[in-house]
């Protein structure tokens, strides 16, 4: 069974004794199916002085995470530019591969709790630098797919967020997903998704799976397009929109996409009638 983990690594909105800012190292499990078993869940938090902050002090952490879970993770995943170096260092001694992601959802969320339930609480906190904490990646300049691998034809698609109960079930060559159940959303929650259509469909599918995949977007402006967000802040070019109905479509995904908490999908078929896909990948915009 693959395991991934995802790692934060940064200082906190605490300040020690001596007016320094506390740090603490995050590391949780990601989830990479629909349905979440007790083996799916792992956390581990420890807090670090300013003084000790480098890549050994992270390597020993995360040998202790280790130990604690019983298992080593096949990957681990982070969104921080500025700790990239530090973080594959401490990886790399470990033999782990360190990919720069922005598909952090579980972390993210757990972050968000400890910014609500747990740092306010801790002596030295200060509100006013708790919004540094989420500092993400600016996207690339978009680039067109490779040509070997793009789609003929594409649809903008929705399924109810009930669907996808059954998506173990569903023959999927390669992808990932995570539990709706994160969320909270109603079953009846339409999921905004975009199906890629293609006669090399296998191969377009197995070249994204070797891709960190975000999110889809809609961008507006005087060519609009559909963008495939991957890895720290690669962007590329998934369709341009040309006429006014694949416009409004656009931004209808949009819309649903906000009204199911940026909760989306890509999928890819060989054609509109094929009841297998190549590839089916839940996503969500993180913002």
């Amino acid at each position: 069974m693959t395991i991934i983990w995802e790692l934060d690594f940064y200082s906190r909105p605490i300040l020690d004794d001596n007016q320094k800012k506390v740090w603490e190292v995050l590391i949780c499990k990601s989830p990479l199916n629909i349905h979440q078993s007790s083996d799916d869940i792992f956390q581990y938090a420890q807090f670090c002085s300013n003084q000790q902050v480098n890549s050994l002090w992270l390597r020993q952490s995360i040998e202790e995470a280790i130990a604690q879970a019983g298992q080593k993770p096949k990957k681990i995943r982070f969104f921080r530019r500025q700790m990239s170096n530090m973080i594959s260092i401490a990886c790399q001694e470990l033999g782990i591969p360190a990919i720069a992601s922005r598909r952090t959802y579980t972390l993210d969320r757990w972050l968000q709790e400890r910014m609500q339930d747990v740092y306010p609480h801790q002596p030295g906190y200060q509100s006013s630098a708790a919004a540094s904490s989420f500092v993400r990646y600016q996207p690339e300049v978009p680039q067109p797919l490779p040509d070997a691998i793009q789609g003929q034809k594409w649809a903008l698609v929705s399924l109810e967020a009930g669907a996808f109960a059954e998506m173990e079930e569903w023959d999927i060559d390669f992808g990932e997903a995570f539990p709706l159940s994160m969320m909270k959303l109603a079953p009846d929650t339409r999921i905004p998704g975009i199906i890629i259509f293609s006669d090399r469909a296998k191969a377009l599918a197995a070249w994204m799976s070797g891709l960190e995949l975000a999110f889809v977007k809609f961008q507006g402006g005087v060519t609009p397009k559909l963008l495939l967000e991957t890895g720290a802040s690669d962007s590329w070019i998934l369709a341009n929109i040309t006429d006014t109905q694949t416009l409004a479509e656009a931004q209808g995904f949009e819309s649903a996409k906000e009204n199911a908490q940026f909760v989306h999908f890509l999928a890819v078929q060989s054609t509109p009638t094929s009841e297998t896909f190549a590839g089916f990948w839940l996503l969500q915009e993180l913002k």
